[in-house]
């Protein structure tokens, strides 16, 4: 069994601070990297920022600066963002680094050698902000301008030299492609976009630019720099130190398991990604997750319309895990979503102060007072061992793991967690002061219940779990997630180690 996993969150473009959608696309990919981890497996994670394209250099203009300066500046918030957010990741990657130009430049020849890329001329509609080309039909007029259809951006008219890949010539093999690999694109509701948008014909691809310098050269003519999403794209071989196909990290790791990106995105990734690397003979990546966006009210964040939400002042008010569970629990995930304090709020205070929290600190604080704070004897009764059973199901789990149902598991958890309340309400531990095997067996149930959940928990909210695990003397790097196969992982007479008020109730 492959125990390698190559994780990554969409390439961030720095034209300006993140906003909540960065944090949400970061925050899935880390809560997959840590499952995986926990189960055992050698996780690669990356992220980084894409550092290329008119755009860029317009907005380093604006500021007086070369694009270089701008973009050290701006990228270097992102990479401050993947600690605040305590990602997991095992590279940051940035286009402008030379390792990642060998590679756009190598990716570059080899297309060209497989004549796959001539020279002519473009015309058409182009988005700056989107960096996407539009078909006529993709362009509408609104408010005195032209703008895409999909994304609301302004386009302008483009006539210039071009080089071109031949992505015509790839619409039968990418049909073939996604009928061989039926879950290659997720949810179905991208899927279906994606196959609809082929079979209404490709048109070869401009993948040069020359009217502006600020991106990695074409190789074969310096006058034009590669348009910048075969360049941006490429960043997830680049990490793996391609072209070298010999290094351990090519071989263990690519094609990778899961990229992890926007709906908006959609199109790059499941479309011209596959094609650049079919047509470089080169594996695709073995999914493309198009999650929804997360809304400011009802509409997407941008920086025009000047509703962008920050994630650095929520975590400052609320903390880092809460956000991370209400994110990852009140999303249905592959769909958009929005976020309001209130709706956290009340997150925070239902599930987490009077749910996990409370279960936490009632069994913690029984125990103290009625086991010395040791893990106590135990002698399981059916009830016991029929709570403790719900939580084993390992394969069920991975199942929902693999296939992106986070939703799901999200409500696993939540159920386990009003179960093992209920558990503890119902067996009434404090009227069997005369039975103390009985008194113990119960306390040991729930501390064993509070360690499952936790482990779930982990990829959720990993400082808060290491918090609860530390109890039990279960270290970060012991956290081990087949362990919830097993009642009996507590040993009797260890001591349990204290734990402080978790979540603070809000008051409304």
């Amino acid at each position: 069994m492959n125990k390698n996993y190559y994780i990554t969150t969409p390439i961030y473009y720095p034209s300006a601070k993140p906003h909540m959608g960065h944090a949400y696309s970061s925050i899935i990919a880390d809560f997959f990297a840590r499952f995986k981890k926990i189960d055992g497996y050698n996780v690669y994670f990356l992220t980084g920022t894409d550092e290329h394209g008119l755009k860029i250099q317009r907005s380093a203009e604006k500021l007086n600066k070369d694009p270089k300066s701008f973009c050290d500046e701006i990228s270097k918030t992102f990479e401050d963002l993947t600690k605040t957010l305590n990602l997991s990741n095992t590279d940051f990657i940035r286009t402008t680094e030379e390792r990642h130009k060998i590679s756009v430049q190598n990716l570059w020849n080899i297309l060209e050698k497989n004549k796959q890329i001539y020279l002519s001329k473009y015309s058409g509609w182009y988005s700056v902000s989107d960096e996407a080309f539009y078909n006529e039909d993709e362009v509408e007029e609104k408010e005195g301008s032209k703008v895409s259809r999909s994304s609301g951006s302004v386009v302008e008219w483009v006539e210039e030299e071009s080089f071109f890949f031949k992505l015509s010539e790839w619409e039968g093999p990418l049909l073939d492609f996604y009928e061989k690999n039926k879950n290659f694109i997720l949810p179905e509701s991208r899927r279906n976009e994606v196959i609809s948008f082929v079979k209404g014909g490709l048109k070869d691809l401009s993948v040069s630019r020359k009217t502006f310098s600020w991106g990695v050269k074409v190789p074969s003519d310096d006058d034009h720099v590669v348009y910048v999403w075969l360049d941006a794209l490429t960043n997830y071989l680049s990490s793996l130190k391609y072209p070298d196909e010999n290094n351990k990290l090519y071989k263990n790791f690519w094609p990778a398991d899961l990229h992890i990106i926007g709906k908006d995105i959609l199109r790059f990734h499941a479309v011209y990604w596959p094609a650049f690397l079919l047509a470089a003979k080169i594996k695709p990546p073995k999914r493309v997750y198009g999650h929804g966006w997360i809304l400011s009210g009802d509409e997407k964040m941008s920086k025009s319309k000047g509703n962008i939400l920050d994630p650095l002042e929520i975590i400052n008010t609320y903390g880092l895990d809460p956000l991370r569970y209400y994110l990852l629990k009140e999303v249905s995930f592959g769909n958009d979503g929005n976020i309001s304090e209130e709706k956290l709020e009340n997150c925070i205070n239902s599930d987490l102060a009077n749910n996990f929290g409370n279960l936490c600190q009632r069994v913690l604080s029984f125990a103290e007072k009625n086991c010395s704070s040791m893990i106590p004897d135990h002698n399981f009764m059916e009830e016991d061992l029929i709570i403790l059973n719900s939580i084993t199901d390992t394969d069920k789990i991975r199942t929902l793991i693999d296939n992106q149902d986070i939703n799901q598991y999200m409500n696993l958890i939540v159920d386990k967690l009003f179960a093992s309340n209920k558990y503890f309400n119902d067996q009434e531990p404090w009227k069997k002061k005369d039975d103390t095997l009985r008194l113990n067996t119960i306390v040991y149930t729930a501390l064993e219940l509070i360690r499952k959940i936790t482990i779930l928990l982990y990829p959720v909210m990993p400082q808060t779990s290491v918090k609860i695990l530390n109890i039990f003397n279960i270290k970060e790097n012991l956290i081990d997630f087949s362990t919830i196969k097993n009642n009996e992982i507590l040993e009797k007479e260890i001591k349990i180690n204290k734990l402080d008020i978790l979540f603070k109730k809000i008051d409304k």
